[in-house]
């Protein structure tokens, strides 16, 4: 089982071309040893491992908000890869067909993100909770994405150490965690693995 990312810029028109360097750099960060591919443009794929979606999902997401008015489209998909190239657009499977299937509910459900798996039952649990999670994540100021995207960089530290990286006050990131719901967000994250966990142990 792997898990395929695929995602688009929203409003990349409208903006500088600095969301591009942000995706590229983003999507290096969380792929680490696996593959991504940016194409048409503003159109991407990142391969993850599946228990890693909610986190990569959202740190595309900051990554991407900070250049405002830009957002990110994204269906995240996991299942089988049948025949695994050297190009992810050239590899198929299961994967990819529920990826591509999540990302194309997207427009119809009005929201930016979703998951497919081969479990209803799980996909609609989670889409739930993502639905929910998206009230918090879509309407994410710049210092709110900057914040999320350093606390996912560096999970360990302490706010104190994170005010000390970006900068800022120790109560000016706490505020800008807690009005981007970030510690909801991680709770939903370990509920998201658990659920993960569970199907995958049937």
């Amino acid at each position: 089982m792997i898990c395929i990312i695929t995602g688009d810029i929203v409003g990349s028109r409208k903006v500088k071309d600095s969301w591009l360097s942000n995706l590229k750099s983003a999507l290096k960060v969380i792929a680490g040893q696996y593959k991504w591919e940016i194409y048409r443009g503003d159109s991407f794929q990142i391969e993850v491992e599946p228990e890693n979606a909610i986190k990569a999902a959202a740190y595309l997401k900051a990554c991407i908000r900070i250049n405002k008015p830009a957002d990110v489209r994204m269906g995240i998909g996991i299942g089988e890869v049948k025949i695994k190239r050297k190009k992810l657009s050239e590899s198929n499977g299961d994967v990819f067909v529920n990826s591509g299937i999540a990302f194309d509910s997207l427009k119809q459900a009005k929201v930016n993100l979703a998951i497919k798996t081969d479990f209803p039952g799980f996909d609609e649990d989670i889409n739930v909770m993502i639905r929910l999670a998206l009230i918090a994540m879509d309407s994410w100021g710049i210092v709110a994405a900057e914040m999320v995207k350093l606390a996912l960089e560096h999970e360990k530290l302490l706010q104190s150490e994170l005010a000390t990286l970006s900068g800022r006050t120790q109560s000016s990131v706490s505020e800008a965690l807690k009005r981007a719901h970030y510690a909801e967000l991680m709770d939903m994250d370990k509920l998201y693995r658990k659920k993960l966990n569970q199907i995958f142990a049937n």
